[in-house]
């Protein structure tokens, strides 16, 4: 039987995001899952090492890796209208479940326990971190765009710097509070 699961994974690189905004610069799910694998891993390692939490950078970063597989299977759903009510964002949940089956399905049954957890997003230790660099890279790109330019991402910047304020998360405060304004500097003011 071939097991196809990590060709589908290497897709990733074809699904666009964004799709509503008008964006200076394209934005693929691998590109993101690296950035929010980035970020989950600095963001455990601040709980950890900053805050002495029990938290492990590494899961953070690998369950980062995979938290947007299903969307090879659903695409990219924007925000405004994955959550626009209840009943959407429930039917969404639903798609995305049968997609996690379809991608555990092409996943070499000796591996399975391996990336279960990673699909599926249930390591409850780490998956507030994986939240929490998703929404932060989600900014990242809002600051990165504004940066160019691009006023089309000045309320999707406040929305979600707002949004991760409002997570109450240490780790996220220490993150924009001592790491964040690099983001702003150009290539010779990072020096």
């Amino acid at each position: 039987m071939a097991y196809n699961f990590f060709a589908y994974i290497f897709r990733t690189r074809y699904i666009a995001r964004w799709a509503l905004m008008r964006n200076t610069r394209t934005e693929n799910v691998e590109e993101h899952s690296y950035e929010v694998a980035v970020l989950a891993h600095a963001l455990a390692a601040i709980g950890r090492e900053v805050y002495h939490k029990n938290v492990d950078p590494d899961r953070a970063a690998a369950a980062a890796l995979f938290h947007d597989a299903p969307e090879i299977i659903t695409g990219d759903m924007p925000t405004p209208i994955k959550y626009y009510n209840p009943e959407l964002k429930n039917a969404y949940k639903r798609v995305e479940a049968v997609a996690q089956d379809k991608l555990l399905s092409m996943v070499p049954p000796e591996l399975a326990p391996v990336y279960e957890p990673l699909i599926r997003e249930s390591d409850g230790a780490v998956r507030p971190y994986v939240k929490a660099a998703d929404k932060l890279a989600a900014w990242l790109k809002c600051l990165e765009e504004q940066k160019a330019g691009n006023t089309e991402f000045n309320r999707a910047a406040d929305e979600t710097l707002a949004a991760l304020r409002a997570m109450g998360m240490e780790e996220v405060d220490w993150f924009l509070d001592n790491l964040a304004g690099a983001f702003q500097l150009t290539l010779d003011d990072l020096g």
